[in-house]
């Protein structure tokens, strides 16, 4: 179990691993492009070697690259459904690219269709973007909080896209991860408060989708309240799931061997979130 941060790629992906480091990381997630759109910058075999070389130098255990904000694998827009499919397969090459543990993607809204013809849609686009990839990134969906029409919000529609598309892909069986927002999960219903109630979610989490495909956890509190379906993050301890709640989940017996990356507000304050995560590791 190690703990980090999203961090900026700003004047290129090799200044990831100092960026991390200076605020304490021991793993890191950043993106490789504009996350708002734009051509991605080149990944010349020198930035790659030099993005080696940072992440040696910073002593980085693990990286995580998220992919950009706007796909949706569900739009009527054909420009925006397979520049989704497109951007999120180059992604993962990237990705591979600069050794990254895993990507892990929003999958998008049915607010242009109905539920049912957008869920389709998510498994068609899945499946046609991983079709014949053999690189070393592992691809992760990533719960939603599902506010509105978007996708993704329960372990059961998660379970399904996974295998309706390793259905597809016999050779993916096994290797479609998840990536489970502790924000997100809790404003979709998944009461993560307790230690009791975090042994319960993680119990429905392995009945449904299977512990062995969580490959991932962003560690936000949230500013919305159970079950209420709100995507708004807080510091650790600040929101409505509580100290309590993060305390119970790294000390959980079942996560030992789970990376948690930080994605709380950047105020100044971050900083002691990832204390705080230390800390209640050092108790154990």
């Amino acid at each position: 179990m190690r703990f980090g941060f999203h961090v900026s790629i700003a004047g290129g992906v090799f200044n990831a691993p100092g960026n991390a480091a200076a605020v304490g990381c021991e793993v890191f997630q950043m993106f490789t492009r504009s996350p708002r759109g734009g051509k991605a910058p080149e990944l010349t075999s020198a930035v790659v070697k030099q993005f080696a070389a940072e992440t040696k130098k910073h002593r980085q255990a693990a990286w995580y690259v998220h992919t950009p904000y706007y796909v949706n694998f569900a739009s009527e827009n054909n420009r925006i459904r397979y520049g989704t499919i497109a951007v999120v397969r180059e992604e993962l090459e990237r990705a591979s690219q600069l050794k990254v543990s895993a990507l892990m993607t929003h999958l998008g809204s049915a607010k242009d269709t109905s539920e049912k013809a957008a869920r389709q849609m998510v498994v068609e686009g899945l499946a046609k973007m991983l079709d014949g990839y053999t690189g070393s990134t592992r691809f992760l969906i990533e719960l939603a909080a599902g506010a509105g029409a978007i996708l993704g919000d329960t372990f059961e529609e998660i379970a399904d896209y996974i295998q309706q598309v390793e259905k597809q892909l016999p050779k993916l069986r096994g290797k479609i991860g998840v990536c489970l927002d502790t924000c997100h999960a809790f404003t979709a219903g998944y009461d993560l408060r307790t230690a009791e109630t975090v042994d319960a979610t993680l119990k429905k989490f392995d009945e449904t989708i299977g512990l062995e495909r969580l490959a991932l956890i962003h560690a936000n509190d949230s500013k919305a309240d159970f079950g209420i379906h709100i995507d708004r993050h807080e510091h650790l301890g600040a929101g409505k799931i509580g100290k309590a709640g993060f305390a119970a989940l790294v000390k959980h017996p079942k996560l030992q061997n789970i990376d948690f990356i930080l994605e709380t507000p950047k105020d100044g304050k971050e900083v002691e979130d990832l204390k705080l995560l230390k800390s209640l590791r050092d108790e154990q």
